[in-house]
């Protein structure tokens, strides 16, 4: 299976390409970031991660799209942009037809670490020793998107598994009728 994990950001958005199955190691196919500067609007700067995603899209040929989930965070600024780069990011998989997966930071901890309170360099340190590197990929943001490529490689199949159980037993919600009543 390939993941490509997305770590959403309006600065920096990370990008990580990993082919792997759970139970065993996965090799790093590809790394980085795409960067917008922070003088140029919001809508152009999205349209460039639209953009730039588009590109590892077609370059990698992912099986599936892991991005991080946006958790609330007390600079509302901040997790406004990463919610918008969220947004494209699920948007252009969703165009090509590729399954997106969000995973929380602390899941994402937990899989990579064993801690779900791992600060971001030993995040960094478990992804370069996972992979076998000689150093964590950089900057950070690069890192966590590999994170999210793994963390969805060795967790994604239980929790795909979970979400099909729950559909599979939901009820079907009644729609609304469409078509207006002849009163006579």
């Amino acid at each position: 299976m390939r993941v490509l994990g997305i770590d959403p950001g309006l600065t920096r958005c990370g990008f990580g390409v990993v082919d792997g199955v759970p139970g065993r190691a996965p090799t790093l196919v590809d790394v980085g970031v795409a960067r917008t500067p922070a003088d140029l609007d919001v809508a152009r700067r999205l349209v460039r991660l639209e953009v730039a995603v588009e590109e590892w899209l077609l370059r990698h040929r992912p099986d599936v799209v892991a991005v991080e989930r946006v958790f609330a965070q007390h600079n509302v600024t901040s997790v406004m942009g990463t919610a918008q780069a969220a947004g494209v990011a699920m948007l252009v998989a969703a165009r090509h037809g590729l399954p997106v997966v969000l995973h929380t930071p602390s899941e994402v901890k937990a899989a990579v670490t064993g801690s779900g309170r791992a600060d971001k360099a030993q995040v960094g340190a478990m992804v370069a020793r996972i992979l076998r590197l000689d150093a964590p990929p950089r900057p950070a943001d690069a890192a966590d998107a590999v994170a999210l490529a793994i963390a969805h490689v060795w967790r994604g199949p239980a929790v795909n598994r979970y979400a099909e159980a729950v559909a599979a037993h939901a009820r079907p919600a009644r729609l609304p009728r469409t078509t207006p009543r002849r009163v006579s």
